[in-house]
């Protein structure tokens, strides 16, 4: 990747990574005679949609507008679930989909008749197990908001309910994968007989380095031969783009204030990367690493007033300077979705690097600031 090619700040996607990751998902789902379908929530550049759409079985959507995204540039209805649905919204969730999942039983009561024999009905389900050590990012944590449990459910589902979907895993390995489906089926079995799919949710991270892609796919063979009438749905969002592409920044400016060195960058960890603080993580960024003991390392300043605006520690290999290009490596997934235009900081454009060239998508200016405020 040329960077003089590519304007800063950027997210760019690769589009030869993005490709040998699909191809994997394709093995995944035709191995395992599954279905995989993409989560916009973790990736919605509707821009890569016609190289993607080869490789996978359909979108995934939790709001009106996603999965309108979905119908308008991917040509799909999409799988819908949303913790709460409203009234303004419903008739336009089903016009853009064909599954709909409800988060509660009340919301279940509430819109079943709009839905019944719209598009195909599911309840999402607790399965009272995660592997997911952050409590921002686990929904089964104690108290969840998120599915229905078993008890709450009783001895059987509606009639019309055709589905259950689950999500418990986040960046999470193939043993993962086959404990949460232990335990789906040890909390609801008993209701596969009357369901024709289940939704095993997001967070099966295929594509990353040293995953057991094999166990994943013998673990959904053994659940597809004990459930044959079962449609077996995965969602991934990360995967999809895992180290596919990255944010390419600028050192503005070099500050100093009781022995730390900052380099101050034009965008925003809060507004741009926002899980770096959430999470929180740190980063991997080109031509750098970590700190060792003794050493004096550098910190990365953000162009906000936040105060909390920053990351650090790291070593370059050139000592930081003004104009200096800083290479954030894997920036495709829940990055982008989660901007916003804080401070009005200038957002960072959207491209693809495909053959050896840069193709710009999108860039944003005044307007696209003024328009989310007015």
């Amino acid at each position: 990747m040329d960077l003089s090619k590519i304007p800063s700040p950027c997210y760019v996607l690769d589009e030869e990574l993005l490709i040998g990751n699909l191809e994997l998902i394709d093995y995944v789902r035709k191995q395992a005679d599954v279905e995989i379908i993409l989560a916009l929530k973790g990736f919605a550049m509707w821009g890569a949609f016609p190289v993607i759409k080869p490789y996978c079985d359909g979108v995934s959507a939790s709001s009106i507008h996603e999965a309108r995204l979905s119908y308008e540039e991917m040509g799909t209805p999409s799988h819908t679930y949303s913790p709460a649905y409203t009234d303004a919204d419903f008739d336009s969730i089903l016009k853009y989909s064909s599954h709909v999942t409800f988060n509660s039983l009340s919301q279940y009561a509430r819109f079943r008749q709009r839905a019944s024999g719209v598009v195909s009905m599911g309840l999402r389900v607790n399965p009272e197990f995660s592997a997911v050590a952050t409590s921002l990012y686990n929904p089964c944590s104690p108290g969840s908001r998120l599915g229905i449990t078993a008890e709450q459910i009783g001895d059987s589902l509606p009639a019309d309910i055709e589905g259950l979907h689950v999500h418990a895993l986040c960046e999470s390995t193939a043993q993962a994968s086959k404990n949460l489906i232990e335990a789906v089926e040890k909390k609801f079995a008993y209701l596969f007989n009357s369901i024709k799919w289940l939704n095993l949710g997001g967070g099966h991270l295929m594509t990353s380095k040293g995953y057991n892609t094999q166990c994943l796919i013998d673990t959904l063979k053994t659940l597809r031969s004990k459930y044959p009438h079962l449609k077996i749905i995965l969602e991934p969002g990360g995967a999809f783009v895992w180290e596919t592409g990255v944010l390419v920044a600028t050192v503005e400016d070099i500050v100093e204030n009781s022995g730390i060195r900052t380099a101050i960058l034009n965008i925003s960890f809060s507004a741009h990367l926002p899980d770096c603080l959430e999470m929180p993580y740190k980063p991997a960024i080109r031509d750098a690493r970590d700190v060792v003991q003794g050493e004096r390392g550098w910190r990365l300043g953000a162009n906000s007033c936040l105060a909390g605006d920053f990351l650090g520690e790291w070593m370059f290999n050139k000592e930081p300077y003004i104009g200096m290009p800083i290479v954030f490596e894997d920036m495709m997934h829940y990055t982008m979705v989660k901007t916003t235009t804080f401070n009005g900081v200038a957002h960072p454009s959207i491209g693809i690097w495909s053959k050896n060239k840069f193709k710009l998508l999108k860039k944003f200016d005044y307007e696209d600031y003024k328009n989310r405020l007015s």
